[in-house]
């Protein structure tokens, strides 16, 4: 029964992970700077670098958009329903904010009521072209509570270049075509091009020309439903408002109307992201702008973190929270739960203990760890005998050591001195109770000490590696006062370094 419990849950967590309900990601790896422009790669390293709290924006495709719907002019004359399609190109500038520049074409078609016609209305059709460009901002990318979203909510607002033909059903008049449509000029209705840039193409009939050309105003609103990563569905409202104003959109104005004429479309939209989406994020409205700081926050992959430091009163290398003795001596041996080691089992603890291997028949054993069995005779000897012994005081007769000269301020071996030193090798290599004091001399600034350090290890480096003498024979000693040019090798049976750091090398020489 567990196991299909546990079954079941795993084939929940899929089904929300492939409905992108379960979104860990951030939209693309904030490691990858191939969707960084190069103008903001400066940044990204610095974020990369941690030198900055800020990555770069990415790159981000474009989204290609294609719409139709149904159309109306909302104006005196009654409106049928119409129709209308349209083409864009949105881009994103921010998660919140993009542009999109669009075309669209509307037909539409109306005829007036009973009443419309005692007052003079007449059936029309229309034709418009619009040359458009949006700004429009997403009201649901950001999110506190959830990863990118799946609806995109939005509102738009822009400026459309506009041209726009009446054709109206006149029955009676100098320019009337029995059944047909006659192109709208304007005849007996005065100031018919207020609110007009200007009107081109056809014929010049009252000073006007068929096409009215005129500025507009958009706003509207829409959602759209992420189907994958590339397509999306859209519902859309837009309306079409001419600015100054227009009141001929329907071929008609009343003669005390003081409302101008609008357009209302609305496009049911199909929406794909172009571009190489291996240099290029989706559109940043589709990506939750939070998505990398909660994502950090839960598994951190570049935070900052301050190094842990535990405490350990007594050093002794078991953290406090631990440590069953916190009060062990500095340098005392413990266990792994910081308690003193007492390896024979006596009680006294191996810091204190001067017997550390008492046989278990010699406890019990006094404050010092000693156990009271007596001491052997041939023990006891022993000791004296050592207490009696002088230690034998070693000599070093090694003589006839040279001297190696530098050139400037090179620490290069001339072959000269190689010379000197396979010689010196066979001297040393045959006294092994001697060691050789190897002195280099300039001490007057640190680029003296600096390259007096490099002359001495050079010639230690080249003792060990080419002639074979341990490391262990040299005591390395740099900086002293004399002649900078030299190192001097002097055998000694004084102790010392065979190695020590460069004093300064910020400072190192050309070699």
């Amino acid at each position: 029964m567990a196991s299909k419990k546990l079954l079941s849950a795993a084939a929940l967590v899929l089904l929300l992970q492939s409905v992108g309900i379960a979104q860990t990601d951030w939209g693309w790896d904030w490691k990858d700077t191939s969707k960084i422009a190069v103008k903001n790669l400066p940044q990204h390293n610095e974020f990369l670098n941690n030198q900055y709290p800020y990555p770069a924006q990415p790159r981000s495709q474009w989204e290609l958009g294609f719409g139709a719907g149904p159309s109306f002019i909302l104006g005196e004359v009654k409106s049928k329903v119409g129709f209308g399609g349209t083409i864009s190109l949105r881009k994103a500038f921010s998660h919140t904010f993009s542009y999109r520049f669009n075309y669209t074409g509307l037909l539409n078609s109306g005829e007036p009521t009973v009443y419309g016609t005692s007052v003079g209305q007449y059936a029309y059709k229309s034709q418009t072209h619009s040359l458009g460009v949006d700004l429009i901002a997403s009201l649901n990318s950001a999110s506190h509570y959830r990863g990118n979203p799946k609806a995109n909510i939005y509102v738009l607002a822009g400026y459309s270049l506009v041209g726009h033909r009446v054709l109206y059903k006149k029955p009676v008049g100098p320019f009337a075509q029995p059944g047909g449509y006659n192109t709208y000029y304007g005849i007996g209705d005065p100031n018919s091009q207020n609110g007009l840039i200007n009107t081109w193409f056809g014929a010049n009939i009252n000073g006007r020309q068929g096409w009215a050309i005129m500025h507009m105003a958009t706003a509207g609103a829409g959602v759209a439903f992420k189907l994958n990563k590339q397509v999306n569905l859209g519902l859309e409202q837009k309306f079409y408002m001419a600015v100054p104003g227009y009141d001929y959109l329907d071929g008609y104005k009343g003669a005390n109307s003081t409302k101008n004429d609008f357009i209302s479309f609305t496009t049911a939209r199909l929406n794909i992201n172009i571009g190489n989406s291996s240099k290029r994020v989706e559109p940043l409205y589709w990506l939750n702008p939070n998505n990398y700081v909660y994502n950090e926050l839960n598994s951190p992959k570049h935070m900052k973190m301050p190094p842990v430091v535990l405490p350990d009163s007594d050093g002794d290398g078991v953290t406090d929270q631990f440590d069953l003795e916190p009060n062990t001596p500095k340098g005392a041996k413990v266990d792994t739960h910081g308690r003193a080691l007492d390896t024979d089992g006596d009680g006294v603890p191996d810091y204190r203990d001067k017997e550390l291997l008492t046989p278990a028949n010699c406890f019990p054993v006094n404050a010092d760890g000693v156990g009271t069995c007596p001491e052997p005779a041939c023990c006891k000897e022993i000791k004296d005998m050592m207490a009696n012994m002088k230690a034998a005081k070693a000599e070093c007769t090694i003589g006839g050591l040279p001297s190696i000269q530098f050139k400037g301020s090179s620490a290069k071996l001339s072959k000269e001195a190689q010379a000197l030193l396979a010689d010196a090798a066979v001297k040393i290599n045959a006294n092994p109770n001697c060691k050789v004091k190897v002195i280099g001399y300039g001490a007057s600034s640190k680029a003296a000490q600096q390259l007096s350090w490099e002359r001495v290890n050079a010639v230690i480096k080249y003792l060990v590696e080419k002639q074979g003498v341990a490391e262990s024979r040299f005591i390395f000693t740099y900086g002293q006062n004399g002649d900078a040019n030299t190192v001097d090798l002097q055998g000694t049976t004084e102790e010392g370094p065979n190695s020590v750091p460069a004093p300064h090398p910020n400072l190192k020489s050309r070699k």
